[in-house]
């Protein structure tokens, strides 16, 4: 009998990869395409693999998304208001917070889910693990990102909402927003505000060009608008009956609290009444630096570039630590604290010259890019830097204004000797001498055309210039950074 010829069972294919085949490589590089598109186009794996649903509601938003900074970004090349005015909505910011973690989730479902369609089963074992790196990779840095820029928002919506008032703007007077700037120090052994350094920001409305008047903190005898609070207390001027210097109104203030009823600060309010009754103007808002937090904004941006022309000592007049050798320095915060603050080898009028230095090099050094670089310690160090009563809806006019005023020149006045009698100083004189700066900031093209011959310099004029602690001239000649066309020049 013919032996029965069974057929030999059929032979299953091994699994497409396992045994390191073309197969296996092909099936990781479709893993790896599935990822990458994942990468460029969140949803396109999704409907070349088959899950067409999932990735189409993936694509769409995606495209609503790029549609959507389009838009964003076409209003910001054509009017730089708007892009204050996001940046300063705190509204808007909190729908862009949500919108980049709701972003950063759903991108990473799309990379576990590719990673899932590319079949890591099917791979060697070295070809999972690439997948499984590859796409923890992706995960974290795409999802990472947003998440971190989900938490810059977050710091400035933060920031914005704690920083600044909710009350009503104030317009401009005569097409200028006049802001008083007083610098304070809140610690340890300081008795109520009395502020160190006082100065009044004169800002062009339209151009953002600033004339900065300073003002001595022990001027006497000055008048306060009429009708106000102070002047119904002091008729005939200033005198409280002993050290009635301008930096006291705000600890008289302090103590006479019950007359300021309305008023949420009565020092900053009597500290405003004196300098509109000084200057002339009316003010507008008004920020109160603490200089500690001062120092700390100065390490935030990496520090101050200044042109140090004597040596400045650090600390006291009895208790010397160091000092600030001369010299074209960038300086960190406690150097540029002190700098802006040491008169033990000087006079208050050449600290003030120095203050306006460290102004006008914050204002020009500070650039659009570094505030976004370091916006988290800039913020952080601003909460304990400055107190104003600027409302929130006028941040952003702020900023555009800001941003103008780096690209000129900034004209100082101060009301100090030689000019000014600060025990008997004449208000027509210095009433006067504000009229004149501001017609002088505002004037016609042939007036600029002067200024900016003058100011063309870079200051190497004004190498080997006598100087008193610090600051070009002295006491009795006065000083350069305290009467300037252009401060760039004198600093």
């Amino acid at each position: 009998m013919a032996p029965v010829l069974t057929p030999d069972p059929p032979r299953l294919a091994p699994r497409e990869g396992r045994d390191g085949s073309r197969s296996g490589g092909s099936l990781f590089r479709r893993a790896v395409v599935l990822m990458l598109m994942t990468l460029v186009l969140p949803g396109s794996a999704q409907v070349v693999a088959g899950r067409k649903q999932t990735g189409r509601i993936a694509l769409r938003i995606w495209f609503g998304l790029i549609l959507t900074l389009v838009v964003l970004f076409g209003l910001g090349m054509l009017f730089s208001s708007f892009v204050f005015w996001f940046l300063s909505n705190t509204v808007v910011l909190g729908v862009v917070r949500i919108v980049l973690m709701a972003l950063a989730v759903g991108w990473a479902y799309l990379f576990i889910d590719a990673w899932r369609l590319g079949d890591p089963l099917a791979l060697q074992q070295k070809q999972r693990l690439a997948m499984v790196g590859i796409n923890g990779v992706l995960c974290f840095s795409v999802a990472g990102t947003l998440l971190f820029a989900s938490h810059v928002v977050g710091v400035q919506k933060d920031f914005m909402s704690a920083m600044f008032a909710d009350g009503a703007a104030v317009g401009a007077h005569d097409g200028r927003y006049n802001v008083l700037l007083l610098g304070g120090d809140s610690g340890a052994g300081r008795v109520g505000l009395r502020p160190d350094s006082l100065s009044v920001a004169s800002i062009d409305a339209d151009t953002g060009e600033t004339v900065l008047f300073g003002l001595p903190r022990n001027l006497l005898n000055f008048p306060f608008p009429e009708g106000s609070i102070m002047d119904e207390q002091f008729p005939d001027g200033y005198d409280c009956g002993s050290q009635c210097e301008l930096n006291s109104l705000a600890t008289w203030a302090e103590d006479h609290e019950s007359l300021f009823a309305g008023y949420d600060n009565p020092g900053i309010e009597a500290t405003k009444q004196g300098v509109e009754g000084i200057t002339g103007l009316e003010i507008n808002y008004y920020a109160m630096v603490n200089m500690r937090g001062f120092q700390r904004l100065v390490n935030a941006v990496g520090g101050v570039t200044l042109n140090v022309r004597d040596r400045i000592p650090i600390g006291g007049k009895d208790d010397i630590t160091g000092y600030i050798e001369p010299g074209k320095r960038t300086l960190n915060g406690f150097e540029t604290l002190w700098f802006a603050r040491s008169r033990v080898a000087a006079d208050d009028y050449s600290r003030m010259a120095r203050q306006k230095c460290v102004m006008n090099a914050m204002l020009h050094q500070l650039s659009p890019r570094t505030v976004v670089l370091k916006f988290g310690e800039i913020a952080e160090a601003s909460r304990a830097l400055i107190t104003t009563d600027l409302p929130q809806g006028e941040v952003d006019r702020f900023m555009g204004l800001a941003l103008d005023a780096r690209n000129q020149p900034m004209r100082t006045v101060s009301f100090v000797p030689p000019m000014i009698s600060t025990s008997n100083p004449d208000m027509d004189k210095i009433h006067a001498a504000v009229k004149r700066a501001i017609d002088r900031s505002e004037g016609n093209g042939t007036e600029k055309k002067r200024r900016a011959a003058q100011g063309s310099t870079d200051g190497s004029s004004n190498e080997g210039a006598a100087t008193t602690g610090g600051s070009i001239g002295s006491m009795r000649d006065g000083y350069a950074a305290n009467q300037a066309a252009d401060l760039s020049t004198v600093c």
